[in-house]
């Protein structure tokens, strides 16, 4: 496998935070200012996110200094939840949102500085693996309720995992149910049949595995493989109401407008050793695009000094205005990420390499780095991985670097020798403000090398599901990713192996192209991570000579918020502002 250490690197570059970790991104519309005296991605520091001991995943969570109990924590945020059913979600705004209802066998515990460490959630521990990680064993927690006071049980265990196979999950991560002896040919629980590669003895699960994963338990940290109770499993209606059993509930949702969080009294904090729950409620509001949200967050008024963002982030608008003065700033949180933000190009639309790599050169790399705000929110990209991602090779093959405004001659003259020009291309994009501005300066940029361009607005809460059926008839479209744990293979494999295309995956540019298969498969294999970190970077390399994909740029985030929310730090499990540890101050 290519990256076997129970400890793994991640990237670290956080004002008032700490380490950046990893997960798959939905896009972002916020901006940083031209001048940049914040953090940088190129050049920042690695650190490690451990495996915790039985010691650490046993709770209740460490008190947070100064904390008190009671009020409500607001959020301004765009858009409600495309998903919230576990075995669907994929995108890291849900993933976010849902750490106070959701709990997985693992999960990360976040220290005061926002650090992370792999330890058990729902588990006594972070997993025990046999066979050189082909087999992986988790004990079920003593005391562990559901939301009605029902036992969390191992039928729910197995019935979590059984049911991602069922034909309704189309999103979500596919490692588990890939890497699972017999997943191939399995259809789910609903028929009365079980998976024979999960074993219950007591409290005891026991994953058997097709491969050798050193990784698995850090797998299981993502809330696409939280658990789901077997008894109030509704299919596809669960999407819209989960059921819980953290800290807090479902206590309302109007989808579109907003979701409210209450208090789930079945929770035991002796169970916890990640969450803390000091507001009575959480009320997530939505419709708000980032400058109106931002315009609230500076005057700080009513309600909204209680609020934060789970999405938003300081407005393009605004942010040299926020960043330059010292009163807004001290409530701005300032993470580098390890999310590229990219455009893939559906290869089955866009067939010949000449067209992709006119694409290439023509990028307004520089224009829309302002409209985003400028070097404070973003680093202008030229590879698919991030710079803080272990694999990173650095390279240019288009010229970005050089001329990042685009190369409208180079791109002309690739469509002319492609017999191409005039090509025309529907390009997908986010419905927002600030994407509709770059929308315009990529159809302007385009347009002026030589292509014709048709711009289609998708809504934003749907963009992914849209932009991931295979018959999606776009030629190009917004996306991000991050490894979801810090290796190449949950990059490469899930983004651009042949193997993953298909409705609700994340080939979204539907690459199937041999050499890059086979490469990735042999990466994947690769036991010693110095070897294993340079097959990814070079296959990083092999897809861009194939142009499938225009990265664009590497993110910065700059959160704001109200003056008494308190302990506002960055979970870097979940790369947000760490929801369960926030407080109403009185």
């Amino acid at each position: 496998m290519s990256f076997s250490r129970r400890n793994f690197l991640i990237a670290t570059g956080v004002v008032a935070a700490s380490s950046s970790m990893l997960t798959a991104c939905g896009g972002s519309d916020s901006g940083g200012s031209s001048k940049n005296d914040g953090p940088k991605v190129s050049g920042s520091k690695t650190t490690e996110i451990a495996v915790g001991t039985k010691a650490d995943s046993t709770g209740p969570a460490p008190e947070v200094k100064g904390a008190v109990k009671g009020g409500t924590i607001y959020s301004l945020d765009q858009f409600d939840m495309d998903h919230m059913d576990p075995a669907q979600i994929y995108v890291s705004t849900e993933g976010a949102i849902t750490v106070p209802i959701l709990r997985g066998l693992t999960g990360y515990k976040i220290d005061d500085k926002g650090g992370a460490t792999l330890v058990g959630d729902l588990a006594t521990d972070a997993g025990t693996a046999k066979d050189g990680g082909k087999t992986w064993s988790f004990t079920l927690k003593d005391g562990l309720k559901w939301e009605d006071g029902s036992d969390v049980t191992m039928d729910d265990v197995r019935h979590t995992f059984e049911r991602l196979y069922a034909d309704f999950v189309t999103e979500g991560p596919r490692y588990v149910q890939d890497w699972l002896e017999g997943g191939k040919k399995y259809k789910g629980p609903y028929g009365g049949k079980e998976l024979d590669s999960i074993e219950i003895d007591g409290k005891t699960v026991t994953f058997r595995l097709s491969e050798p994963r050193g990784d698995f338990n850090f797998t299981l940290a993502m809330r696409g493989y939280a658990l789901v109770s077997k008894k109030k499993d509704t299919k596809e209606k669960y999407d819209k109401r989960p059921f819980s059993c953290g800290p807090y509930k479902i206590g309302d949702r109007k989808i579109g407008k907003s979701l409210t969080y209450v208090r789930n009294e079945h929770w035991d904090p002796k169970t916890d050793s990640i969450r803390n729950n000091y507001p009575d409620k959480y009320i997530f509001q939505f419709g708000f695009q980032p400058l109106a949200a931002t315009d609230r967050y500076i005057a700080d008024s009513g309600k909204d000094q209680y609020a934060m963002s789970i999405f938003n982030e300081v407005a393009a608008e605004r942010i040299a205005q926020v960043l330059t003065n010292a009163k807004y700033k001290k409530r701005v949180l300032t993470a580098v990420d390890t999310v590229t933000y990219y455009w893939p190009i559906n290869t089955t639309r866009v067939k010949d390499v000449k067209v992709r790599q006119a694409i290439n050169y023509a990028w307004p790399h520089r224009q829309l780095q302002t409209i985003r705000g400028g070097a404070s929110t973003s680093e202008i990209a030229t590879t698919i991985f991030s710079p803080v991602t272990p694999g990173y090779t650095k390279f240019d093959l288009y010229g970005t670097t050089k001329k990042p405004g685009g190369d409208p001659a180079k791109a002309k003259a690739l469509l002319k020798e492609a017999g191409k020009e005039g090509y025309k291309l529907v390009i997908a994009y986010q419905q927002s403000d600030n994407a509709v501005k770059q929308a315009v300066a990529i159809k302007n940029a385009l347009e002026a090398a030589g292509f014709e361009v048709v711009n289609k607005q998708v809504d934003k809460s749907t963009f992914y599901t849209a932009i991931g059926k295979i018959d999606n008839h776009f030629d190009l479209f917004a996306a991000g990713w991050s490894p979801d744990w810090p290796n190449g293979y949950s990059v490469f494999y899930p983004c651009w192996s042949g193997a993953n295309i298909g409705d609700g995956r994340s080939n979204y540019a539907q690459l199937d192209d041999p050499g890059v298969n086979k490469a990735i498969t042999a990466a994947s294999k690769l036991t010693d991570a110095d070897a294993a970190n340079k097959a990814w970077g070079e296959i990083d390399r092999q897809i861009m000579e194939l142009a499938a994909v225009v990265p664009d740029y590497h993110s910065i985030r700059n959160w704001m918020y109200g003056s008494k929310v308190g302990n506002v730090v960055y979970d870097s499990g979940n790369t947000c502002i760490a929801l369960c540890k926030l407080y109403a101050m009185k």
